[in-house]
């Protein structure tokens, strides 16, 4: 099947063809044409999967359909014009997009927008924006004046202009809520709710999430009308193209040794490094520097300047390993990436899918690998209920863990020191990196469980999109 077969405007098949598409993705042959016909969908598949184009070409189908109708109407200009004359100071109007999506982080949200940009620029009229937390208030206001037929938004952020009047939703036509079930673990369902009731109910809505199940799909019911369900691969894909391993640790110092050992792999090209918390992540990078490693921090508290040169800097390729909380899991697609190492294991076991799926992106291979404790075995068979697949424990010859992996769980007693806390057990284990040496051949790299600690997928606040 062609992008031409799905039937878009010819506009849109020259910007895919000059961008090197060749031909849609399952997701995208299943959702382009029952978009096109104005369907509500409901849509579950893995990341990597072509989603973000699953939804804006069918939307900038319609747009560029409309484009000689409106391209008639010349109203607004006219009214300025004539209020300049009349010597009026111009008033800043609530902007009325046709389109908004909603997306849990900056990242994601500034993603769709390049994509955005990249499938309408054969196109005239038709802008995209991105509203989010860390964004300075005046450039936020420059942008909505500018009154874009596409806002794509973060709902915290949203919902500080909503209610200060700078957004009206009256001539939405197009709702998006994408990555739907980070959004609610993430705690914006009020927000959502809120936002959702100030759109027409003849607005078209897709939703996108790794599940469809729980309180997503009952969402999914209050805010679709007969939908579509296209479900092309649940989010528990067993991401054959990514080579998956799990290393046992002893200790904190046992498994910093370990990580040291897996990033000097000649095979990898650039890496992500997930923790649990965003002070690991900056004392976890600054350390890697300081062992020769080009490093960089990626989390939430971040403002919004330093994760966008972050970013670019690892696209460029001048940071070789990204040392990230959760924030980064969806959203970053660096065809570089060729490792993901755990070093804490993620809170919930979707979240271990999507943090994978940062490599092995566009059929590409990559590999996975988490550093465990011996106490958070469970965690492993968590993940492992929920994706399907065991996946296998490696050793390598000199890190050893002193324990074999089926020792039963530790008897720490509540609040006390346990292997893998960040406090160190009781000779303090150092967090230190040794300096860079000979390279070694083995791969992969860690985590971690530290359900007990705050991370960057909690409550909204913590991301700073407000």
């Amino acid at each position: 099947m062609t992008f031409e077969s799905l039937g878009l405007h010819s506009s849109i098949i020259k910007a895919l063809t000059d961008a090197g598409y060749t031909k849609p993705t399952g997701v995208q042959e299943q959702a382009i044409p029952a978009a096109i016909e104005g369907r509500d969908l409901l849509v579950s598949s893995q990341t990597g999967s072509g989603k973000t184009a699953a939804f804006m070409l069918p939307a900038l189908h319609k747009f560029a359909s409309e484009q000689q109708v409106a391209a008639t109407s010349n109203t607004p200009n006219q009214e300025m014009q004539a209020s300049r004359a009349r010597g009026e100071r111009p008033r800043f109007k609530p902007a009325q997009p046709k389109m908004l999506v909603l997306t849990p982080t900056r990242e994601l949200a500034l993603q769709v927008t390049t994509a955005t940009d990249k499938y309408g620029s054969q196109m005239k009229r038709i802008k995209a924006i991105s509203i989010l937390g860390g964004m300075p208030h005046p450039k936020q206001m420059q942008l909505l004046s500018k009154n874009p037929e596409i806002l794509v938004a973060t709902p915290g952020r949203l919902i500080d202009h909503m209610e200060s009047g700078k957004i009206d939703f009256s001539q939405l036509q197009i709702l998006v809520l994408d990555e739907a079930d980070r959004m609610l673990d993430m705690g914006f369902i009020d927000d959502i709710e809120k936002i959702v009731d100030a759109t027409p109910e003849t607005r078209q809505t897709m939703l996108f999430s790794a599940t469809l199940d729980g309180v997503v799909g009952n969402m999914a019911k209050r805010i679709t009308k007969n939908p579509m369900i296209i479900q092309i691969a649940g989010s528990a894909t067993k991401h054959e193209n990514i080579q998956q391993k799990v290393h046992f640790v002893d200790d904190l110092s046992h498994k910093n040794r370990l990580l040291d050992h897996l990033l000097r792999d000649v095979t990898m090209d650039q890496a992500v490094v997930f923790t649990a918390t965003k002070r690991d992540a900056d004392t976890i990078a600054d350390r890697l520097n300081i062992a020769g490693f080009a490093a960089a921090a990626l989390h939430g508290d971040m403002h919004q300047g330093a994760r966008n040169r972050t970013l670019d800097s690892l696209r460029r390729g001048q940071v070789r390993v990204l040392v990230a909380t959760d924030v980064a899991a969806r959203g970053i697609d660096v065809p570089g990436i060729t490792h993901v190492f755990n070093y804490d294991l993620p809170k919930f076991p979707e979240d271990y899918v999507h943090r994978i799926g940062r490599t092995g992106r566009a059929g590409r291979n990559g590999v996975a690998v988490s550093l465990v404790n011996h106490a958070e075995g469970i965690n492993v068979k968590r993940i492992e209920r929920f994706t399907k697949q065991l996946i296998p424990v490696d050793i390598i010859e000199g890190f050893e863990p002193k324990r074999s992996a089926s020792a039963p769980r530790s008897n720490h007693k509540p609040g006390g020191w346990k292997p893998g806390d960040n406090r160190g057990g009781p000779n303090k284990p150092g967090r230190s990196f040794s300096k860079p040496g000979a390279p070694r051949k083995e791969g992969g790299a860690g985590g971690g469980y530290k359900g007990n600690r705050s991370n960057d997928s909690g409550a909204r606040g913590s991301f700073g999109d407000r």
